[in-house]
């Protein structure tokens, strides 16, 4: 009951004009920061922080994290209408996202991803709500051994993103491995594979080779005609409110994947490190897993649009446990919005519940109504973004260019970021016409510096000995669970095979 009256006394704070009007614009320029290439939602608050200036500390959080949520969804709109991942939690959503548009369903996929996300972002808002001390104290249980348990589960999902063939898939994600090991050793503090470049030294961003792989080599296809399907036009997409809802039967495969991956997604957001892009590369891959159609997926599933975005919406309240319980920043993003706390002398922590009630509680608050607006404005909103597709082929390639290349600079505002990402539009090409599939290159990117980073400091803790993480029983249920996740699919074609050997 203490709790129920303190999340009232919170919505009498959420509801006050300027903290409800710095909600809408929070969501609104979230969703229009996560559409843009290249921003993502850490970019785009640390780039707004300073207009919070001046203004009440909880009515500039409450703006803030209204841009944070906002922009995990906008990330869904140019993935599922140009094959282009506004944010990097955002990539999962092309595999699916836009093979629907081309079958001309994008409606359905615009709205599928939006209830997905407010699905997602409200049941972890309503956990959050009752739990966060207790799940704030469970996340202590994560040392380095488990981390690495971890990244090994979440590479062990790279055989669910493989296509057609596992040895390319494999191989993809054994460069995206190499990949992760350039830059300076974070434990001897030497540089690796830098090749004499400063830039280098801080490691190959994930960013440039997601738009990379993903925007530019869809931009070339586009314009070397090599696509069998043809381009997205206006009127292959309906504008009316009802075209954007998903039928009976999407709803009844993508329901389970929607809860499954709220969960994956709220539980991944609380761990310091991990964050939405990974919530979302897991959530996928067990959806295609667990599936009864695992074939459909890569090939236009709603239920492969459902799961990554109700999980990285969940991640992006998940992070907010321990930044607020502990003072610990869950992801890039909440580590931008501490920076804001400390700002307005809110120091976060497990006394921020006792000394600051009306700042947590009226935040908390703020996050329901916020899902609330996003729904709304996005269902109003959304024929203003498909207008896009009015852009003839040739220009909308220029501009999709534009905005990957001025993103891809904006992240350190260097030439050397563009690039890179140049250089991986034309390795993501060739992939693509190899038949290579991007997907684990960029999953092993993502967790490859990760998971060297724990395995060493957990056999700097053992003093090399490896079976600290068969003594520890989190570490050991997490490896046990991702060798099923290998060993049971192998064991499934084996048995497959077996009775055609026979005959």
């Amino acid at each position: 009951m203490e709790t129920l009256s303190l999340l009232l006394s919170g919505f009498a704070v959420a509801t006050q004009p300027q903290n409800l009007f710095a909600c809408m614009t929070g969501v609104i320029a979230g969703v229009l920061i996560g559409a843009l290439p290249g921003l993502g939602p850490s970019t785009g608050v640390a780039v707004l922080l300073p207009l919070t200036f001046g203004v009440n500390p909880v009515t500039a959080i409450v703006m803030l994290a209204g841009i944070y949520y906002g922009a995990m969804y906008g990330g869904a709109i140019a993935s599922i209408l140009i094959n282009t991942p506004g944010d990097a939690a955002a990539v999962m959503t092309c595999m699916d996202g836009y093979p629907l548009a081309q079958k001309g369903r994008a409606g359905p996929a615009l709205g599928m991803s939006c209830f997905a996300s407010f699905i997602g972002g409200t049941i972890s808002v309503i956990v959050f709500t009752f739990l966060a001390p207790a799940l704030a104290e469970a996340t202590l249980w994560f040392g380095p051994p488990e981390y690495f348990a971890l990244m090994v589960m979440g590479l062990s999902t790279v055989s669910g993103l493989t296509g057609k063939s596992p040895f390319k898939g494999m191989v993809a994600m054994l460069v995206g491995l190499f990949l992760s090991c350039v830059g300076t050793d974070l434990v001897t503090g030497l540089p690796r594979f830098c090749f004499g470049r400063m830039e280098l030294y801080s490691g190959i961003e994930f960013i440039t080779v997601a738009l990379g792989l993903f925007g530019i080599a869809e931009l070339i296809n586009l314009a070397a005609g090599a696509d069998a399907q043809p381009q997205l036009k206006r009127e292959d997409v309906k504008l009316n409110l009802r075209s954007l809802l998903p039928n009976r039967q999407d709803w009844a495969v993508s329901w389970p994947h929607i809860l499954r991956s709220t969960g994956i997604g709220f539980f991944i957001g609380m761990l310091p490190g991990a964050g939405g892009t990974i919530a979302s590369f897991i959530s996928y891959s067990t959806a295609k897993r667990v599936s009864k159609h695992p074939e459909r997926f890569g090939e236009g599933a709603i239920e492969g649009v459902a799961a990554p975005e109700s999980a990285n919406n969940a991640a992006s309240v998940g992070a907010f446990v321990p930044l607020l319980a502990l003072g610990v920043p869950g992801s890039a993003t909440t580590a931008v919005l501490m920076g804001a706390l400390m700002m307005y002398n809110l120091r976060p922590g497990p006394l921020i519940f006792t000394r600051d009630p009306e700042f947590v509680w009226g935040l908390i608050s703020s996050m329901y109504i916020g899902n609330v607006m996003l729904i709304l404005l996005l269902l109003l909103f959304i024929p203003l973004f498909v207008r896009v597709l009015d852009i003839p082929n040739h220009t909308l390639v220029a501009w999709v260019l534009a905005f990957i290349l001025a993103g891809s600079f904006g992240l350190n505002m260097s030439m050397f970021e563009v690039g890179i990402t140049v250089v991986f539009g034309a390795i993501g090409y060739l992939m693509k016409r190899l038949d290579y599939p991007a997907a684990p290159l960029v999953l092993a990117l993502v967790l490859g510096n990760m998971l060297e980073n724990s395995l060493r400091q957990s056999l700097l803790l053992s003093r090399g000995n490896i079976s600290i993480f068969f003594t520890r029983p989190l570490s050991l249920t997490i490896l046990l669970i991702s060798a099923a996740a290998i060993l049971v699919p192998i064991a499934r074609s084996v048995l497959r095979a077996k009775p055609a050997l026979e005959q």
